[in-house]
């Protein structure tokens, strides 16, 4: 396969990834291709976790951080310290070629940190991962407009939804790089413990699942240094194959589940609506503006 000028072999073409409509290797690798242009945006100079599935979505799946060896030279890397010490060699996903290739290497689901190797110890979003204790969707989509109310209006900071394609809604907040991650993350905290205050019947921050009963667990552990998220159009591994797709929030009110797009319905949406997320970083505000607003807000 060549790619931008970039060619590399395809084995096991046909081999099917999803039992359920068989979808082919091929046909995914063709999909991150055609999705690219959407995509990049929000994988550029990102460290990127791949989440690989070599048999399929019913075989063993396992994280993989490390660049293997056998990657083209051309895919671009970059070495990070680890806590522990040492250091992990990241694939930096910047164009088409690189997508499609880790596709070829059963990377369904591409998982980005929330901040860029340009200024990697400070986030450029906040995400709020809206997880579901049963399958009560109803409950994710209160939780989602609930936390709309509190940062558009009550924060007055530009707030952008997404479905995770599997259970889910991610809630995320363009924001400047100006703090560290563990300040960030402490101001998360704050928030989400302020709004299970506020709704107490609805939300939770307990982290032990058999603690939570049917609350909604606001999940700020993503906004960590070295977490990762889900990026937006990523594959899912559930059947009919469902993507991680930015919503606008006019459509929330509609939706059935978190699955509602897939690899047969996804372009037939972005022909219809342009991307909601198309401008989400040229709406990045200022953290540190944030944070004192929140600060204000709870003194009240």
């Amino acid at each position: 396969m060549k790619i931008e000028g970039k060619e590399f072999e395809v084995t096991n073409k046909d081999k099917v990834y999803y039992p359920e409509g068989a979808v082919t290797k091929l046909q995914v690798m063709e999909y991150y291709e055609k999705i690219a242009d959407n995509m990049l945006p929000h994988l550029q100079n990102r460290p990127l976790s791949m989440l690989r599935y070599p048999d399929g979505i019913e075989g063993k799946k396992f994280f993989q951080k490390d660049a293997p060896d056998y990657f083209p030279e051309w895919i671009k890397t970059k070495k990070i310290d680890k806590k522990e010490g040492g250091t992990t060699n990241y694939v930096i996903c910047n164009d088409k070629a690189t997508l499609v290739y880790l596709a070829g290497q059963a990377s369904l689901t591409p998982h980005i940190w929330l901040s860029r190797i340009s200024d990697l110890e400070k986030p450029d979003k906040i995400i709020f991962d809206l997880d579901p204790s049963d399958d009560d969707f109803g409950k994710v989509k209160f939780a989602a407009e609930k936390l709309y109310d509190f940062f558009a209006k009550e924060l007055e900071v530009p707030v952008y939804a997404m479905t995770t394609g599997s259970r889910g809604i991610h809630v995320v907040v363009p924001i400047k790089p100006e703090l560290k991650f563990d300040a960030v993350l402490k101001l998360t905290q704050g928030m989400a413990e302020h709004l299970s205050a506020k709704f107490p019947d609805k939300f939770t921050t307990e982290t032990r699942k058999n603690k939570r009963g049917t609350k909604i667990y606001l999940d700020v552990m993503r906004n960590a240094r070295g977490q990762t998220a889900v990026a937006p159009y990523s594959l899912r591994a559930q059947p009919h194959a469902p993507i991680a797709t930015p919503i606008t929030w006019d459509e929330l009110s509609g939706l059935k589940s978190a699955q509602k797009y897939n690899l047969s319905t996804i372009f037939n949406r972005l022909g219809q609506k342009e991307d909601p997320w198309k401008n989400i970083y040229k709406e990045a505000v200022s953290v540190k503006k944030l944070k004192e607003t929140f600060e204000s807000i709870k003194k009240d």
